[in-house]
């Protein structure tokens, strides 16, 4: 049997990150970026992968012999991948076909299995395959973090409650893109717990928007998808401000980014263009906030990058110049 005490080993995963303030001089707001992709394994998932495996061990849902069995379409695989590894549980990412393959080698590097669904059928396949999976094998464990209330409830006693001190005066606004709704969730209700009633926004990629039953990969954000979430309540947080971001503001507030010295995938560049779309909303002298999702690395093959050909990569001058 898995030790108790791999808790709080797994807690010190995801024991935080850093929050800075961007001015953006056309809004006249602070925009306060929590860098989550400083989380060892490059992403905000390592939040709820370490949260919900520890509640997993303490409870004795999770044993040696368990298989670690999620469907996803990278980061969260990713971390689950790492935090197995660590406490020497299997893992297997159940994914559909046409994601990064960056994405596919740092999971099995990290010793997961990979098993991949027809693309047509988006993440409702790979879903439907891990119950499938759990259904059959009682070894599985199976985290479900497109309903899980554990996924929210790591960002709210986490992830909240860092940014909130942090940035140290009031949030007027905090965003935060949909996959699972999780982080949205529980930092929304971490700030309502704080007493800071805040706006909240959920920005939206308009071209690559992606609904439940079709592909995630069908637009250049991914792991943004529409109507698989169980964890929003938008009511509960008193109500969610909708920010419509086209496509390729997503991606050139990303690109952007990482020339700041951030080095961020798409979902990112989404969150600051919904951030900075918040705070043209509230008007001048108001602090919003947000967080930097993952990593670029497993986006080398995906739309951030197809701008650089790989001869612009190797391109040299042969010297210095002036």
């Amino acid at each position: 049997m898995l030790r108790r005490s791999m808790k709080a080993w797994l807690a010190r995963l995801a024991a935080g990150t850093p929050t800075v303030p961007l001015r953006d001089e056309e809004t006249g707001c602070t925009l306060w970026i929590k860098l989550e992709y400083m989380l060892p394994s490059g992403s905000t998932k390592d939040r709820i992968a370490s949260f919900i495996l520890g509640h997993a061990v303490e409870c004795g849902a999770l044993r040696e012999d368990s298989i670690v069995v999620e469907a996803s379409s990278g980061s969260t695989s990713i971390a689950f991948a790492m935090a197995c590894a660590m406490i020497g549980v299997r893992f297997r990412a159940v994914m559909p076909e046409g994601v990064s393959g960056e994405r596919l080698l740092i999971i099995r590097r990290y010793g997961g299995e990979v098993v991949l669904t027809p693309r047509q059928l988006g993440v409702l396949g790979a879903i439907e395959e891990t119950r499938r999976l759990a259904e059959e094998d009682g070894r599985v464990f199976w985290p479900r973090q497109f309903e899980n209330p554990q996924n929210a409830l790591a960002h709210q006693r986490t992830t909240g409650p860092e940014l909130i001190a942090q940035v140290g005066t009031t949030i007027h606004g905090f965003v935060a893109g949909v996959g699972t709704g999780g982080t949205l969730m529980g930092i929304a209700r971490a700030l309502v717990e704080a007493g800071q009633k805040a706006a909240i926004g959920r920005p939206r990629p308009e071209r690559g928007v992606c609904f439940a039953g079709q592909p995630e990969i069908c637009g250049g954000i991914p792991g943004v998808v529409e109507g698989l979430s169980q964890i929003l309540d938008e009511d509960a947080v008193g109500g969610v401000v909708s920010l419509p971001v086209p496509d390729a503001e997503a991606i050139r507030a990303a690109r952007d980014l990482v020339l700041q010295g951030f080095p961020v995938g798409p979902s990112s560049g989404l969150n600051l263009a919904g951030a900075r779309m918040l705070a043209r909303k509230l008007g001048p002298g108001h602090d919003i906030a947000t967080v930097l999702c993952d990593r670029m690395e497993r986006y080398f093959s995906t739309d951030m990058f197809q701008d650089l050909s790989p001869d612009e990569a190797v391109r040299s001058t042969g010297g210095l110049g002036a």
